[in-house]
This record gives C-alpha cells, sequence and structure tokens, in this order.
C-alpha cells in the first residue's frame, strides 16, 4: 500500500509539479533535480531513493534488529519499484494542488505503513537509532531534513517551490496521524512474579519508567505477585509484546489505549 501510494505521489504530483516531500523521497527528489539540472544526468528518483535508504538498512539490521531491517528493506524495495513502474502524469499544471493532493496521498501511506508497524526507511531508522541509544527525542532530526531540502529547493529552484513543498508537508503529516496517530499514549499494567527482569527490559529497550506495587495477591490461587504500570506510545506496542513475551511469558497484561498524561512524558515525535 505504502508503495504505490508513495510511488503515485511522486510521479502524479510531486514530480510533474516541482514539489518536494518530506524525508529521504523529498532529499532523492533534490538530489535526482540537481544532477538533471546542473550536470545533465538524469538519475531515476526511484533509484536514488533507494541508494539513499540502503546504508541506513543495513545499519539498522545490526543496531535495531534483523525483523525490523528486512520488513523495511522490502517496503523500501516496493516503493523504488512502483516510482520506477508508474507513469509520470500530470494531472493538473497547478502546483497547489500538486501539493495538497500529493500530500494527501504520501501521508496516506505513510500512516497505512506506520499502522501496520512497518517502517518507510530514512529518517524513522535515524530516529530508531538515536532513540535507542539515548531515549532522547529526536523529532529535530526530521526537521533538520526537511529544512535542507527546502532550502536547497528553494536556491536552485525558486522559493515559491520550497513554500509549496512546505504546503505537502504539512498535510501529509496530518493525514499520517489520520490513519495513525502515533502520538497515542497506552498505559500497561502487568501482573508478573518476574517484575525485576520486566523492568528492566522497559526501561533499557523503551526508556520508559516504571511503577512497582509490590505484595499483590492473586484471586485464583492466592499466589503473591506484583504490579507493573507503565506509560508507552501507540508505536511502542509491538516492542512492549515482545518484551513481555521474553520476559514472562505468563503474565497478565492489561492495556487501556489513549490514557491521558499530566507530567513528563517523552515521546519520539515524527516527520
Amino acid at each position: 500500500m505504502y508503495g504505490l501510494l508513495s510511488a503515485i505521489a511522486v510521479n502524479f504530483f510531486f514530480q510533474p509539479g516541482n514539489i518536494y516531500s518530506s524525508g529521504v523521497t523529498g532529499l532523492a527528489q533534490v538530489v535526482s533535480a540537481i544532477s538533471n539540472h546542473f550536470m545533465g544526468i538524469a538519475l531515476p528518483v526511484s533509484l536514488t531513493f533507494y541508494a539513499l535508504n540502503l546504508p541506513l538498512i543495513v545499519i539498522s539490521w545490526f543496531y535495531i534488529g534483523h525483523k525490523f531491517a528486512t520488513f523495511t528493506f522490502i517496503t523500501v524495495t516496493m516503493s523504488s519499484f512502483f516510482i520506477q513502474i508508474v507513469p509520470q502524469v500530470t494531472l493538473t499544471p497547478d502546483p497547489i494542488m500538486n501539493a495538497i493532493f500529493g500530500g494527501l496521498a504520501m501521508g496516506t501511506g505513510v500512516g497505512f505503513a506506520l499502522k501496520n508497524n512497518v517502517s518507510s526507511g530514512g529518517t524513522d531508522i535515524v530516529s530508531l537509532l538515536v532513540r535507542q541509544k539515548t531515549g532522547k527525542n529526536v523529532g529535530s532530526i526530521s526537521l533538520i531534513v526537511n529544512l535542507c531540502i527546502m532550502s536547497i529547493a528553494g536556491v536552485t529552484f525558486g522559493w515559491r517551490f520550497a513554500l509549496y513543498s512546505m504546503i505537502t508537508i504539512f498535510i501529509s503529516s496530518q493525514m499520517t496521524d489520520v490513519i495513525f496517530a502515533k502520538q497515542k499514549k497506552m498505559q500497561a499494567m502487568i501482573v508478573t512474579n518476574h517484575p525485576k527482569r520486566i523492568t528492566r527490559l522497559i526501561q533499557n529497550r523503551l526508556h520508559r519508567g516504571v511503577t512497582i506495587i509490590n505484595e499483590a495477591e492473586g484471586g485464583y490461587n492466592h499466589d503473591q505477585k506484583a504490579i507493573l504500570i507503565t506509560i508507552i506510545s501507540r508505536v511502542e506496542f509491538n516492542d512492549f509484546k515482545q518484551i513481555i513475551r521474553k520476559a514472562d511469558p505468563h503474565a497478565f497484561v492489561s492495556v487501556s489505549d489513549n490514557v491521558k498524561i499530566i507530567g513528563r512524558f517523552v515521546e519520539e515525535k515524527e516527520l
């Protein structure tokens, strides 16, 4: 789904309207346009997009996980394939219309990818790497990349194209939030016999705090257990489930979606 929608956004709206997307897709467009404009070399956007993502995927294989890297590789490959085979068609010469509908298509694709726990590559990988190592908010990475894309597009091809591109980035991000609200918070309550093991994994892998309630009693067997309470973001839910399976497969877990938080909760922002 993401691969096809990203190809539609690029070949039906972005390229014909000289509109630049966010993240690595936009960076690939800029590199392709500059090579064609200054060197006369027509680098396909699909090839540039693939070349920019491959080193990041290799890094993610070693530092994030094999499963994540594999699915990201499949997603990036399919996206590059569709961008290559879908013909470039000019549906409208109006740059604002191209910016709006291109943003809608790209944002929908990214939203569905995130909803299915698939990374679209690019800045997602960089963000996860920094988050994994430091636990810090890394939304500024996407902002820096997008500002660089807009600046290069503005200086090279005219500032009106940079302004149109800002419109498409805003619409794309809003559409992504509609399809998949990554910032939704979830409260997890875990009843377990192995509180230290689970707490350690949550703190080390998700960088989340855990509240521990000791000496809880099971109503069925009257066993002594501990109750753990933690807050995670929606995007961390699959990692959270893997932690529970690994630390205590017999734990009882209750999750409440979209809870309201008062206090400090550091979360990773998306592009």
